[in-house]
C-alpha cells in the first residue's frame, strides 16, 4: 500500500465533510455492542475515530462479530487467523462484508474495504455496523446480545389475504382516482388551432 500524504484543496474539503458524519455517541454504542456480542473478551479502544479504525482494521473483531450472530457450527467464517499481513487483513474485512450481506444487510449499507483499512469513511463503517445490529434485532432469533434500543427494528412484511368474494366486490367499485363526471368540463372549448378569445 502506498503511503498517502495530506490532501489539499477540494480533496481536503470532501474528506472533512466525510469526517463530520462520524458520530462519537454512535461509536460508543457500537463498541459496547461489539464487546457484548462477541463475549466480552475484547479490549475496549480509546474514544476517537482513529482508535476505532485501528481497533477494527485487521478484521478479526468484525469476523468474530458476524460469527457470534450464528448458532455454533453454522458460522460463515470458519477460520479467523491473527496476522500482520496486509492482504490477509483486508481479506478478513471482505469476508465480513460478504457474510454481512448474506446475513441480510442491504448492499447499499455496506462499506468498502478501503473505507475501513485506510480510514477514508469511518461513518460508512458505522452505518454498516448499525445496519447489522438492526438486522440482528429484526431477526429476533435469540442470538442478539445487547440493549434493544441500541438499534432500530426494521419494518416487517404485513401480508394481507383477501377472499374471492372480497376481490369480486372490489372490482365493482369505481374509486375516486378513476375520475368522475362532475367538476371540470369542456364547455366553451374551440377546435384545435383556433385562437382563444380574450376579452
Amino acid at each position: 500500500m502506498a503511503n498517502r500524504g495530506p490532501s489539499y484543496g477540494l480533496s481536503r474539503e470532501v474528506q472533512e465533510k466525510i469526517d463530520q458524519k462520524y458520530a462519537l455517541d454512535l461509536e460508543a454504542k457500537l463498541v459496547n455492542w461489539i464487546i457484548l456480542q462477541t463475549g466480552g473478551s475484547i479490549d475496549r479502544p480509546d474514544p476517537g475515530r482513529l482508535n476505532f479504525q485501528s481497533w477494527l482494521k485487521d478484521g478479526t473483531i468484525l469476523c468474530r462479530l458476524i460469527n457470534s450472530l450464528y448458532t455454533p457450527g453454522q458460522e460463515p467464517i470458519k477460520k479467523i487467523t491473527q496476522t500482520n499481513m496486509v492482504f490477509k487483513q483486508m481479506e478478513k474485512i471482505s469476508q465480513f462484508l460478504q457474510a454481512a450481506e448474506a446475513y441480510g444487510v442491504v448492499t447499499g449499507d455496506l462499506f468498502q474495504t478501503v473505507d475501513l483499512w485506510e480510514g477514508k469513511d469511518m461513518a460508512a463503517v458505522q452505518r454498516t455496523l448499525s445496519a447489522l445490529g438492526s438486522t440482528a434485532i429484526t431477526k429476533d432469533d435469540g442470538l442478539y446480545r445487547g440493549e434493544l434500543d441500541w438499534f432500530h427494528r426494521k419494518a416487517q412484511e404485513n401480508r394481507r389475504e383477501f377472499s374471492e368474494e372480497q376481490l369480486r366486490q372490489g372490482r365493482s367499485l369505481i374509486g375516486m382516482q378513476m375520475g368522475g363526471k362532475s367538476g371540470a368540463s369542456q364547455s366553451g372549448m374551440r377546435g384545435y388551432g383556433m385562437p382563444r378569445q380574450i376579452m
